[in-house]
Formats: C-alpha cells, structure tokens, sequence
C-alpha cells in the first residue's frame, strides 16, 4: 500500500510539470479513494506544481537573463528600457501573477517574465504558492461537493477560458475604437480598478477560499452558526428590525430607532407610519428601507410624504421607518468575539464619506459627474439616481449630495478608519455586543457628529447591524491592494467559521442549506421591486 502511494504520488509530481491542469483533477480524485489518501494527493499536487513553477522562475532569471543581456538583445533594447520594465513589473506584477495561475496560456510567460525582471524570489514563491493553494483547493472542492461528473464539466469549461479571455480583448477592443473615447475611458479605469469590479468576478477568490474552509470545517454553512441570535446568523433573510429591536433592548441610548409599518395596502402603510410619527417624534427626513435587505438595496431617505407614498406603492415587501441620523460622519466597525472569550475585538473600522459635485453655474449635473474623476466611474448609478435632475444647472457653489447611504455598491467612498480606534471605543464596542445574546461577529454601521465622542465611546448611534455574511469593508479604500484586501478577507472569513464552529460544539446546529436558497430565493425576488437606494 505504501509503494502504490508512493508510486501514485511520483506519477502526480511527474504529471504536473507535463500538465498542470490534467495533474490537479487527477490528484482530486483521491477523494472517492485510491491509493492515496486525499491530504496527501492534495499535498503532492501542490509540491508538483509549486516545483515546477519555481523552476520556470529559476530557468528564466539564471539562464535567461545572460540572453536578456547579450548584444542582440541590446539592439533592439537599452539597459535603462529593461531597467524600467523591470521596475514596472515588480510594482505592478503581483496580480498578473496571481491573475495568470486562472487563466490557462499565461502562466509561462508571466512567470518566465518574473524571472528574466528579476522579481524577489520570495514575493514570487509567496504569490505562487498561495495561488496554487487556491487553484487545487477550488478543484477539490467542487469533486467534493459536486461529485466526479463535475471535473469532466469543469475541465472542459476551463479549456475555454483562453478563448474567452480573447474574445473579451478583442470586445474591448472594439469599445475602445468604435466607441466614444470619453466612455471608453472611464470604462477601462474602471476595469483598472479593482474596488469597481464586478461583484462575480472579485469574490472568485474569496468564493474558493470558502469552499477549502468549508471542507475543513466540514460544513458550507458553518458561519449560520457564528449568531445563534440571528436568523440563520445574519446570513441570508435575517430581520434588520428584530437585531434593532434587541440591541434597543440592552443599549438603548446607542441605537436609531425603527419601527414596522403595519397594513397590506399603501394606504394602510401610509396610516401606519403617520402613527408612528406621531407617536415617536420621527420628522422629515427619515429612512425608509425593507425589512430583509442586502448591500443597501431599497434604502431610501424620504424628505416628503409624497416620497413616502410613490416608495410604499412600489414596495410590497415588509418595510421600516428609522430616525434619520444627520451625522455627519458614518463608519462600520467589524467586531469579533469568540465563544467564551472576553474581551472581543475590533477587527477593522471603515471611514465612510459621501461623495458631492459642485455647481459652476454653467455645466449640468450630469457633466458635472462625468467631469469629476471618481464620480464618472459611478455615473451609471448616480445617473439613475437623479434621473429628473440630470439636466439641472446647478448654481455656482452649490453643493450637490450623490449618495446618502453608507453603501459603497451605491457609490459612497470607503477609507482605512483604524485611526479611529481607541482603547475606549473597543470596549463600548464590546460592551454593547456582549449584552447582546448570541452575538459574536459582525458588522455595525454608525453614525455620529463629533471624531473626539466617538473615540471616546460615547455620543454615537447604531443605524443597523450585520451579521455573518458582512465584511470588512475597509479593503474597499483605494489606497490597498487587490493581495491586501484578499487577505483581509479570507482571515474575516477563517474567523467566522472558527466561531461558528465553536458555537457548533456548544450545540447550535447551523442553518440548513435548503433554508438558506429558500431565504436567498424570497429575498431575490422581493428586491426585484425595490428602489434604487440613495
């Protein structure tokens, strides 16, 4: 049994340097049994590949850049020309390296381009490895949980990934000579920064990276577990108003109070909230939002009632009023605690500032927007949101307001806060979270008037609070890198499953799969007539 093991796993070493690809699905077979065990056909696979491209890196950086440097070369470049691409590629080569291991024909020029520009071995080792780590891990996965059919699926959609990234240049190609330049502009910084990406295409990563914990946790839906508080954690088609309820229950000074509107029809809503106007002191302007909500969908703030009337006409879903909470600052402040651990943690705070234009008396809003360099890469967003007023003048220093929601979908800016943390803001933090049953790990969106309160813990108000599937949202500021974000959130994620998995051994069991597309497919189709958020 040992020499086939030994055997198997030699064939596996062998078969990754002719094909990496053949070698990862092979290996991942070791699931449903074999010779070798799936740890060790797992960890073979990695030593092959990760060998391999340790070795193209060291052909092309110790036998190829004596060629670099002969004569011939030099004809066609200077040494201050090879100077600056290397320079360039060291800056900016870490997200084609890692970009490469997905994209099949790229990976041996990328990496022999890494050793000829003389890359840090140990960058080059780092990013590798964790790519690899993420590629095997994904394939395991999906043999896991979609059976061996699923490999010969994904082995031949994934032959067809070169012809697809082709086909895209060329698209873009096209955009960029046949459109307008103006929009093709905006439309490739757009794809050069990657906070705007699609939301599909950033969490590839993440989305591989949480099948690996799930396989280590032995669960997909752990995280549920995270708040045995919550419904399904905070996961999917929990209730913004029960969290709020609860939280005014035991930190009533620290929280923006909410209300349901009662009735079936508009005008039975309508009724409801003018009760609960009265009733509460709430004044114009205040919040309006649905009960179940993701990434700020249908949040609107309502400066009338006639607003309030055309927002409960399209909305059928269960909705709530909240105290609009002037600010003027907002963060979100992710916050973490162990079962049975005291005290928790901060594990980050994100700065939220609300992007503005500036009238000049002569320019419309919709020029204006498309003129500013941020703002034109939302312009599609904020163009919807201001339909009716696209064609405005504003007047010179007139400040126009994009965005009023804390949301960075709906076009608000995100910065590193940690400068905001502070000994006595973390406990006032855990204070209120530990007087909040079944609460370990989430996500509460604040705001507050003065920087020197808030530090201090006191004079802030809890607009809502997220549970399980929030994230830290910092990794949106666009000074970090597309590796730092990634890595903020995949230790977010190992975080959150090592609670659940805590809470899982104290005996609450996490919510089941068919719930979940249950909740995500009623949430799904009630967003479908949701507003477009402010």
């Amino acid at each position: 049994m040992i020499a086939q093991a030994f055997l198997a796993s030699t064939a596996i070493i062998l078969l990754s340097f002719v094909s990496e690809d053949a070698a990862t699905i092979s290996s991942s077979l070791s699931i449903f049994g074999g010779p070798l065990s799936w740890p060790l056909g797992f960890a073979t696979c990695f030593a092959g590949i990760w060998l391999g491209d340790l070795g193209l890196y060291w052909l092309a950086r110790y036998l190829g850049k004596p060629v670099l440097r002969s004569r011939w070369i030099a004809r066609f470049a200077d040494a201050d020309a090879i100077e600056r691409c290397q320079e360039k590629f060291n800056q900016h080569g870490l997200l084609t390296l890692l970009t490469s291991r997905f994209v099949p024909g790229t990976r041996l020029p990328t990496y022999l381009a890494a050793g000829l520009l003389s890359m840090p071995v140990a960058r080059f080792a780092l990013v590798t490895a964790f790519a690899a780590l993420l590629w095997i891990g994904g394939v395991f996965a999906i043999a896991e949980l979609l059976g061996a059919h699923a490999l010969i699926w994904f082995s031949f959609i994934q032959g067809k990934i070169a012809a697809i990234v082709f086909t895209a240049l060329l698209v873009g190609a096209a955009i960029l000579l046949l459109g307008k330049v103006g929009r093709a502009q905006v439309f490739i910084r757009r794809w050069t920064r990657w906070e705007f990406w699609p939301a599909w295409l950033f969490y590839i990563p993440v989305g591989v990276y949480y099948l690996w914990l799930a396989i280590r946790y032995r669960g997909f839906s752990v995280p549920t577990a995270a708040n045995p508080g919550m419904a399904t954690g905070g996961f999917i088609g929990e209730s913004k108003l029960e969290i709020l309820n609860e939280l005014r229950g035991t930190s009533p000074e620290f929280v923006a109070e909410a209300f349901l509107l009662d009735g079936r029809t508009t005008s039975d809503r309508l009724l409801s909230l003018h009760g609960l106007c009265l009733q509460h002191s709430i004044t114009l302007p205040f919040i309006l939002k649905p009960d179940v909500g993701q990434r700020g969908n249908g949040v609107r703030l309502i400066r009338s009632m006639r607003g309030a009337f055309e927002y409960l006409e399209q909305v059928n879903a269960p909705v709530i009023v909240q105290r609009y909470i002037t600010g003027p600052h907002e963060v979100g402040v992710f916050y973490y605690r162990f079962p049975g651990a005291s005290p928790g943690d901060i594990f980050a705070i994100t700065e939220k500032t609300f992007p503005v234009i500036v009238g000049d008396g002569a320019r419309t809003v919709e020029e204006l927007i498309r003129a500013d360099s941020r703002a034109a890469l939302m312009a599609g967003t904020y163009l919807r949101r201001f339909a009716s007023r696209r064609d405005e003048v504003l007047a010179s220093g007139q400040i126009f307001k994009l965005v009023e929601t804390g949301n960075h979908a709906q076009g608000c800016i995100f910065r590193d806060g940690m400068h905001l943390h502070t000994d006595a803001l973390e406990r006032a933090i855990d204070e209120i979270s530990q007087k909040l049953p079944g609460f370990f790990v989430g996500r509460y969106d604040i705001r507050y008037e003065k920087e020197d309160d808030f530090k201090q813990g006191r004079n802030f108000q809890i607009v809502e609070l997220n549970g399980a599937s929030s994230e830290a949202t910092s990794i949106y500021d666009a000074r970090n890198s597309l590796f730092s974000a990634y890595r903020t959130l995949f230790r977010q994620w190992k975080l959150v499953f090592a609670i659940g998995a805590a809470n899982r051994l104290n005996g609450h069991a996490p919510t089941s799969l068919t719930t979940l597309w249950r909740n995500w497919r009623q949430y799904s189709a009630a967003a479908l007539a949701y507003p477009l958020a402010d």
